[in-house]
This record gives C-alpha cells, sequence and structure tokens, in this order.
C-alpha cells in the first residue's frame, strides 16, 4: 500500500507464527504493512492492537484496513506507553509484539515533515506533530556543545563539533537544505555510491526531538509483562545505537526468557536489492518463559 513495504516480513511472521485466534499489538504502526500481515495471518478471528503516534498514519489505515472491522484495534500512542493502552484496550497477555524502531516510509516521503535530506521541507522531524520541540528549535537555539552532543551521542558522528559550528554559523536554519548545506561545509558533497554526509546529522536530531532512545528502553522495559508465558517479542532496529539497546534488553533480568535469535537478523539479498530501507534492518526476537 502507498508503495510501502514492510521490511523482514517474512521473517517476522515466521518467528512470530500468527494463527487464528491468536491476539497481537504493533506497537509501530507506520503504513501498517506488518499489520495487515498479522490480521491476514490470524483471520478470521485473530485481533491486533496497532500504536502509533502520527495521526495521518492512523487515519491512512482507518481507510485502508477497514474491512478488518473489529479485529483491528488503533490508537495514537507512544509505544513506550504499551502496557497502559494495551491494558485499556484489553489486550494483556497477548501472543506476540512487533516493533519496527525508526521513522516510517511515509514520513521519510513526505518533505513537509522534514525527517529527508533528500528533499527540500521544513526543519520539523515531529513524529507527533502535537509536541512542541521541532528541529529548528535545536538548530537555531541550541548552543553549540549542545548541538556537538547531539551529534555525537546520537548520531556517532564523529565530526560533530565542526559540524556543529557550521551550523551555529550558518543561522538561521530554515529548510532540511540549509542543514544539508552547513553539513556539506564540513564533509562535503555527497559522492556516488558513499553513505550520505548528511545522514548521521539528521538522525541525531530525529532521535533527540522524538526521544526515541529513551521511549525504546521505556517500551523494553515493559513489553514483557503484556505478553502471556511463551509470547514472543520481534523488534526491527536500524542503527547501532537502537540494537545496542535490544540486545542488552534481552539479556536483562526484565526479560525472563530467551532470546530466540542467536545473531541478529538482516535482510537477503534479494529484498535488499527491491527495497534499499530493508539494507540497515536487524530483527532480534525474544520469547517470554513458559512458566512467568
Amino acid at each position: 500500500m502507498y508503495g510501502h513495504q514492510a521490511v523482514l516480513l517474512s521473517e517476522v511472521l515466521s518467528y512470530l507464527d500468527p494463527q487464528p485466534g491468536r491476539r497481537y499489538v504493533d506497537a509501530t504502526f507506520g503504513a501498517g504493512g506488518h499489520t495487515r500481515a498479522l490480521l491476514e495471518a490470524t483471520a478470521p478471528d485473530g485481533t491486533v492492537l496497532a500504536l502509533d503516534m502520527d495521526e495521518s498514519a492512523l487515519e491512512r489505515g482507518r481507510q485502508s484496513m477497514a474491512s478488518f472491522g473489529s479485529r483491528l484495534v488503533l490508537e495514537k500512542a507512544n509505544f513506550k506507553d504499551i502496557a497502559s493502552v494495551a491494558q485499556a484496550r484489553g489486550f494483556s497477555e497477548v501472543d506476540g509484539i512487533l516493533a519496527d524502531i525508526g521513522v516510517s516510509s511515509m514520513m521519510l516521503d513526505d518533505p513537509a515533515r522534514g525527517f529527508s535530506f533528500m528533499r527540500e521541507g521544513p526543519l520539523d522531524m515531529r513524529m507527533d506533530t502535537a509536541q512542541a520541540l521541532t528541529a529548528s528549535d535545536i538548530l537555531n537555539t541550541y548552543g553549540e556543545k549542545e548541538i556537538a552532543d547531539i551529534l555525537y551521542l546520537n548520531g556517532e558522528e564523529r565530526r560533530s563539533r565542526p559540524i556543529a559550528r557550521s551550523i551555529v554559523r550558518s543561522r538561521p536554519l530554515s529548510t532540511t537544505l540549509d542543514l544539508v548545506r552547513a553539513v556539506a561545509r564540513v564533509l562535503g558533497s555527497p559522492r556516488h555510491g558513499k553513505i550520505h554526509p548528511a545522514t548521521r546529522t539528521f538522525q541525531a536530531l530525529r532521535i533527540t526531538v522524538n526521544g526515541e532512545l529513551d521511549s525504546l528502553q521505556q517500551f523494553l522495559n515493559l513489553a514483557p509483562s503484556c505478553l502471556r508465558p511463551g509470547g514472543r517479542l520481534a523488534v526491527i532496529t536500524f542503527h547501532s545505537l537502537e540494537d545496542r539497546i535490544v540486545k542488552n534488553a534481552f539479556r536483562s533480568s526484565v526479560f525472563p526468557g530467551k532470546p530466540l535469535t542467536k545473531k541478529v537478523v538482516t535482510g537477503t539479498p534479494e529484498e535488499i536489492q527491491a527495497n534499499s530501507r530493508a539494507r540497515s534492518a536487524k530483527l532480534r526476537v525474544w520469547e517470554k518463559n513458559h512458566g512467568n
């Protein structure tokens, strides 16, 4: 739908093993590809609770998935609030939970959202447009050291200090391409076949604006309590900061169970060729103890 391809879909379905009558939570609805597949596999009576902070994504889902009726419950919420939302919606002790972390393809493709360094748009980057903080606020009002710390900690950008200096000297920044130019003054222009030089800067700002790493940690702390014994949690990440948090959580005492993925699961060459966004996707799956 909308040209969207859900990443690692066959691997997710293999691990979550959806069957008729089972109940699932898709903690990051996005374009709905994973949710649709779960609903189709659990027909005629399986149910899915799908969460998303983006009202526009939910509205598209209400329209495109109306045929599933009451089997699909859509809720505007941050996935860090999974426990309270699941309880309120009658989805306690579900069979499986999926979280596909990061910005959705629809947000990236919409210049007005300001997530992409490939398209000119406002410096927004909010997943929930009702919140106050934007990327523009950070870039135009934060101190040089604060910006450098953000780029280093949330983007793993080694040239964070000179980039922060370039950003401050380029103020006021109004559009995404203003930011790209500020980065290019330090790292140079994009080169064919190479990672775009603004990638880590945009990642760092998006993570900061949306509090993504803190939300991921809170989600992981609460998700096990929402699963039935033997239930499974599948998490797809897109960069090393997220994957490290998931890997450490699955090994912690909060998770009374076992990781089912000894090594991280990545896309096949065929999927990566068909969907470039699968190139950096990493899947880890955990199973709750049958006695807990």
